[in-house]
């Protein structure tokens, strides 16, 4: 009987070697098969059933001993096999997906199912081929992101490439990559194109990262001068509230509305009306009508007042108020300022023809005469 086995070919792998079915540690269970990816689910499934001892079912075929061969050793191996057999199967199995698990639980061995699913996924990916090299030649970095992720993205397309069996130089993978990068590193890109030493993909991964860093630490210290300016800007236009200067912390800073502030009040109004020529109140408050020309003042001396315009000043006849006549004069309702003193003048010209002078009560004056005033100021 032990001649008769040992020529059996189909049994000699089951006496010499017995079948493991169990494994104390193994690699974690892949994800289930959808129908997408196949090649990967497929590596990941086979090295799975590796650390399980059973990876070898997916291509022997079942044994068939002969008839004559009742030996209890030979049956028991046949046995063990099938048993491992039916585990690695329902392994397969069980890492497809429900709709797939109905269409193939039908089968009959590990072999059948390994085959049955290469046949059909693996001809379905050769139209990927296609899809991958389109995948390569759309690919652009831009700007927006980091260009150590994008190139991690391009080398992700490179692999699959490979991996459906097209063959790539590493030199082209280099040119690919350079070829590739953002617009704004179109200075770096010059200077890789014109380096005569020729590069790993690696080396320029590495080359790649240093020059990000470098361009990431120059922006961070540009930015720190700008965001102290802000800052500095910021605590000089504080200036003022409350006192605050900026330094130390401030105290109830009140950026609300303005409060009114009272105006300072000044004694009794003591010069003469320019309406009824009373003293003691302005024309504001004068009761009598309004009249439509200057009062003139019926002194004997008629005092002269400078009416200033950029360089040029003009001697109207007006009233003045007897404390200040030589005061400068500013009525916010007036469109010019005048002065009561005609040594103020540098330059004195009079004036022919009947010119006036309209002021902000309504009232006129005859001007006579202009001149230049030096202002010291």
């Amino acid at each position: 009987m032990a001649t008769n086995v040992s020529s059996s070919s189909s049994v000699l792998p089951l006496v010499g070697n017995q079948v493991a079915t169990t494994v104390a540690n193994h690699a974690e269970k892949p994800e289930k098969f959808s129908g997408l990816h196949f090649k990967r689910w497929q590596q990941k499934m086979l090295f799975y059933l590796t650390t399980l001892n059973l990876a070898r079912f997916l291509t022997e075929s079942p044994p068939k001993p002969a008839e004559k061969d009742a030996d209890a050793q030979v049956v028991s191996a046949v046995d063990a096999w099938k048993h491992s057999e039916f585990l690695c199967r329902n392994y397969v199995l069980n890492g497809l997906v429900d709709a797939l698990y109905n269409v193939y639980c039908k089968t009959a061995t590990a072999k059948e199912l390994w085959d049955s699913l290469e046949r059909k996924y693996k001809t379905e990916d050769a139209g990927t081929k296609k899809f991958v090299v389109a995948r390569f030649l759309d690919f652009k970095m831009v700007d927006t992101k980091t260009v150590i992720s994008q190139v991690q993205e391009l080398q992700i397309i490179l692999s699959d490439i490979l991996a459906e069996g097209m063959v790539l130089s590493e030199t082209f993978q280099v040119a690919a990559m350079v070829e590739k990068l953002p617009p704004s590193w179109v200075d770096f890109k010059n200077y890789l194109k014109h380096k005569r030493k020729e590069m790993t993909v690696d080396e320029l991964v590495v080359r790649l990262r240093i020059e990000e860093d470098n361009r990431l630490a120059l922006k961070e210290s540009q930015m720190q001068p700008l965001a102290k300016a802000n800052m500095v800007e910021h605590g000089q236009s504080s200036k003022g509230h409350n006192g605050f200067k900026g330094k130390g912390k401030a105290k109830d800073v009140n950026l609300g509305p303005k409060k009114y502030v009272k105006k300072k009040e000044y004694g009794p109004f003591k010069g003469k009306c320019y309406n009824c020529g009373e003293h003691g109140h302005r024309i504001e408050k004068c009761k009598q009508p309004k009249r439509e020309r200057a009062h003139v003042v019926e002194d004997d001396e008629m005092n002269m007042v400078a009416m200033i315009t950029e360089a040029t000043a003009f001697i109207a006849e007006v009233n003045i108020a007897d404390e200040t006549p030589q005061g400068w004069y500013v009525d916010t309702g007036a469109t010019r300022h005048v002065c009561g003193d005609k040594t103020l003048f540098n330059t004195f010209k009079e004036m022919a023809g009947d010119q006036k002078l309209y002021m902000g009560n309504k009232a006129t004056a005859d001007i006579k005469g202009e001149g230049n005033v030096i202002l010291k100021i």
